[in-house]
Protein backbone atom coordinates (compact mmCIF):
# COMPACT_ATOMS: atom_id res chain seq x y z
CA UNK A 1 0.00 0.00 0.00
CA UNK A 2 1.39 3.57 -0.94
CA UNK A 3 1.02 6.26 2.20
CA UNK A 4 0.61 10.08 1.42
CA UNK A 5 1.15 13.26 3.56
CA UNK A 6 0.39 16.32 2.24
CA UNK A 7 1.66 19.97 3.24
CA UNK A 8 1.92 23.21 1.98
CA UNK A 9 -1.39 24.66 2.31
CA UNK A 10 -2.42 28.19 4.25
CA UNK A 11 -4.17 31.43 3.91
CA UNK A 12 -2.99 33.76 1.09
CA UNK A 13 -4.40 36.74 -0.88
CA UNK A 14 -5.69 36.67 -4.18
CA UNK A 15 -3.01 36.83 -7.04
CA UNK A 16 -0.44 35.19 -4.49
CA UNK A 17 1.77 31.73 -5.18
CA UNK A 18 1.74 28.00 -2.80
CA UNK A 19 3.24 25.46 -3.48
CA UNK A 20 1.69 21.90 -2.07
CA UNK A 21 4.01 19.12 -1.46
CA UNK A 22 2.98 15.13 -1.22
CA UNK A 23 5.21 12.71 -0.06
CA UNK A 24 4.65 8.98 -0.72
CA UNK A 25 5.44 5.95 1.26
CA UNK A 26 5.52 2.73 0.67
CA UNK A 27 5.12 0.76 -3.42
CA UNK A 28 7.12 1.66 -6.15
CA UNK A 29 6.97 5.52 -6.21
CA UNK A 30 8.35 5.67 -9.51
CA UNK A 31 5.88 3.52 -11.23
CA UNK A 32 2.58 5.51 -9.98
CA UNK A 33 0.40 8.24 -11.86
CA UNK A 34 0.17 10.51 -9.28
CA UNK A 35 -2.82 13.12 -8.82
CA UNK A 36 -4.04 15.78 -7.26
CA UNK A 37 -7.88 16.86 -6.15
CA UNK A 38 -9.40 19.53 -4.52
CA UNK A 39 -12.95 19.50 -2.21
CA UNK A 40 -14.48 22.84 -0.91
CA UNK A 41 -17.18 22.78 1.56
CA UNK A 42 -20.49 21.13 0.65
CA UNK A 43 -18.80 20.13 -2.87
CA UNK A 44 -17.63 16.72 -4.25
CA UNK A 45 -13.87 15.95 -4.57
CA UNK A 46 -12.79 17.38 -7.87
CA UNK A 47 -9.94 16.36 -10.17
CA UNK A 48 -7.26 19.20 -10.54
CA UNK A 49 -4.31 17.83 -12.14
CA UNK A 50 -1.95 14.30 -12.91
CA UNK A 51 1.23 13.13 -14.03
CA UNK A 52 2.30 9.70 -15.44
CA UNK A 53 4.60 7.60 -13.73
CA UNK A 54 7.70 9.39 -15.57
CA UNK A 55 6.62 12.99 -15.56
CA UNK A 56 6.46 13.05 -19.21
CA UNK A 57 2.35 14.07 -19.51
CA UNK A 58 0.49 16.00 -17.44
CA UNK A 59 -3.50 17.01 -17.66
CA UNK A 60 -5.14 19.86 -15.89
CA UNK A 61 -8.84 20.88 -14.86
CA UNK A 62 -9.66 23.28 -17.34
CA UNK A 63 -10.33 25.73 -14.18
CA UNK A 64 -6.34 25.85 -13.23
CA UNK A 65 -4.67 25.04 -16.40
CA UNK A 66 -2.40 27.95 -17.18
CA UNK A 67 -2.13 28.58 -13.38
CA UNK A 68 -1.13 25.53 -11.51
CA UNK A 69 1.67 23.17 -12.26
CA UNK A 70 1.96 19.38 -11.26
CA UNK A 71 5.49 18.26 -11.06
CA UNK A 72 7.12 14.85 -9.15
CA UNK A 73 10.67 14.28 -7.99
CA UNK A 74 10.86 9.90 -8.62
CA UNK A 75 14.30 10.54 -6.15
CA UNK A 76 12.82 12.25 -3.30
CA UNK A 77 8.92 9.75 -3.41
CA UNK A 78 7.92 13.79 -4.17
CA UNK A 79 4.64 15.31 -6.37
CA UNK A 80 3.87 18.74 -5.97
CA UNK A 81 1.61 21.17 -6.82
CA UNK A 82 2.51 24.84 -7.56
CA UNK A 83 -0.51 27.12 -7.69
CA UNK A 84 0.10 30.83 -8.91
CA UNK A 85 -2.31 33.46 -9.39
CA UNK A 86 -4.62 32.04 -6.81
CA UNK A 87 -8.74 33.28 -6.57
CA UNK A 88 -11.06 32.83 -4.09
CA UNK A 89 -12.79 29.82 -6.19
CA UNK A 90 -9.47 27.76 -5.33
CA UNK A 91 -10.64 27.50 -1.53
CA UNK A 92 -10.19 24.19 -0.43
CA UNK A 93 -9.01 21.13 1.02
CA UNK A 94 -6.32 19.51 -1.61
CA UNK A 95 -5.80 15.82 -1.45
CA UNK A 96 -3.23 13.95 -3.04
CA UNK A 97 -4.13 10.58 -4.66
CA UNK A 98 -1.96 7.40 -6.12
CA UNK A 99 -3.07 6.01 -8.64
CA UNK A 100 -2.55 2.49 -8.28
CA UNK A 101 -4.68 0.40 -11.27
CA UNK A 102 -5.28 3.67 -13.85
CA UNK A 103 -8.72 3.76 -13.11
CA UNK A 104 -9.10 7.20 -11.09
CA UNK A 105 -11.76 9.05 -12.79
CA UNK A 106 -10.14 12.81 -13.94
CA UNK A 107 -13.34 14.39 -13.16
CA UNK A 108 -15.40 15.25 -9.86
CA UNK A 109 -16.28 12.18 -7.11
CA UNK A 110 -18.97 11.86 -5.38
CA UNK A 111 -18.50 11.21 -1.87
CA UNK A 112 -20.00 7.84 -1.85
CA UNK A 113 -16.91 6.64 -4.44
CA UNK A 114 -14.14 8.28 -2.99
CA UNK A 115 -12.86 4.82 -1.03
CA UNK A 116 -12.82 3.04 -4.40
CA UNK A 117 -10.48 5.41 -5.39
CA UNK A 118 -7.85 5.73 -2.85
CA UNK A 119 -5.23 5.88 -1.59
CA UNK A 120 -5.97 9.57 -0.74
CA UNK A 121 -3.53 11.70 1.79
CA UNK A 122 -5.26 13.66 4.77
CA UNK A 123 -5.42 16.36 2.85
CA UNK A 124 -4.02 20.16 3.39
CA UNK A 125 -5.95 23.22 3.39
CA UNK A 126 -5.89 25.84 0.78
CA UNK A 127 -7.68 29.24 1.63
CA UNK A 128 -7.44 32.43 -1.04
CA UNK A 129 -9.16 35.74 0.93
CA UNK A 130 -9.91 38.67 -1.31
Amino acid sequence: QVQLVESGGGLVQVGESLRLSCSASGRTFSTITMNWFRQAPGKERDFVASISWSGASTYYNDAVKDRFTISRDNTKNMVYLQMSNLKPEDTAVYYCNADLRDTVPLTKIPASKINDFGPWGQGTQVTVSS
